[in-house]
């Protein structure tokens, strides 16, 4: 599933595209994309013009003229590319918006499991999957301690609480396996056991590991891509997710991988030992 620097890689491309395009005819190929009245939601997005494009998390805020957002989630292998409208369809494109300029953009999903909603502006925090949202994970808005004290509040395990997107918005199963490696914490570790410290220097880690992510353009492992088939090159500077078995970066020790909360986890067993 694309995590927050691949959307952010996603938003970037597509604000260079689409910004101050207006949309003059939506397709709907597969309407179960659509959360809530495609029909509804066709004639919403017909005459409006993208206004700008925000990201919320892993979520896409398309703003739209006239106080409404497009609120869209990839899943896991959504993907949106802009095209001239007599380029022939991939088989697996699903939403289709038709530009003044000409030009097309297209949504394309091979398991159909991305979303699209549209809403008033400014309610799209009111829906139940933006509600939950942590802080978006920058100095600004990503305090210390206010990281803290919810990891003392948690029963879970860092790796699924790091998961959940409640602590901070955006980190998926990748950059939370590079994050615990970085801090030298295990995957199983309680919340509640976390030291100060270690949650100082993870909440940086998670932040400096984003920021270096996003200028790569993400991560590309199986079948992300960013707009237009944008490939991300992070995956050359990961240390220890998708590599069981290689040595570990720091003290050469193999890497190995475990199953935390039903998702491949990669660690150190030397540099990340769990606390007895």
């Amino acid at each position: 599933m694309p995590e927050l620097p691949e959307v952010e890689t996603v938003r970037r491309g597509l604000s260079a595209l689409i910004t101050d395009k207006k949309i003059t005819k939506v397709t709907l190929i597969y309407p179960k994309i659509i959360q809530g009245d495609a029909q509804t939601f066709v004639k919403e997005m017909t005459g409006r013009t993208f206004e700008k494009i925000d990201r919320r998390g892993k979520y896409l805020l398309f703003r739209l003229s006239d106080g409404l957002t497009m609120v869209s989630h990839l899943r896991m292998e959504g993907k949106y590319s802009v095209k001239e409208n007599n380029e022939p369809l991939d088989k697996h494109t699903h939403v289709v918006f038709d530009l003044a300029d000409g030009m097309q953009l297209r949504y394309n999903d091979v398991r159909k499991f991305g979303r699209m909603q549209i809403v008033k502006t400014g309610t799209e925090v009111q829906l139940s999957s933006l509600q939950k949202l942590g802080p978006e994970p920058t100095p600004e808005t990503f305090l210390v301690d206010d990281f803290y004290q919810e990891l003392q509040k948690k029963k879970k395990v860092i790796k699924t609480a790091l998961l959940d997107q409640t602590i901070v918005a955006g980190l998926g199963n990748i950059y939370v396996d590079e994050v615990l490696w970085m801090t030298k914490i295990h995957p199983e570790t309680k919340c509640f056991d976390i030291t100060y410290q270690q949650a100082k220097e993870m909440h940086d880690n998670i932040i400096l590991e984003l920021n270096r992510a996003i200028k790569a353009h993400g991560t590309t492992i199986f079948t992300f891509s960013g707009v237009n088939a944008q490939i991300g090159s992070f995956q050359n500077e990961l240390n220890v997710y998708g590599k069981k078995g290689k040595p570990c970066p720091r003290c050469q020790t193999p890497l190995e991988k475990i199953v935390v909360g039903q998702r491949g986890t990669h660690f150190c067993p030397n540099c990340q030992q769990l606390a007895k």
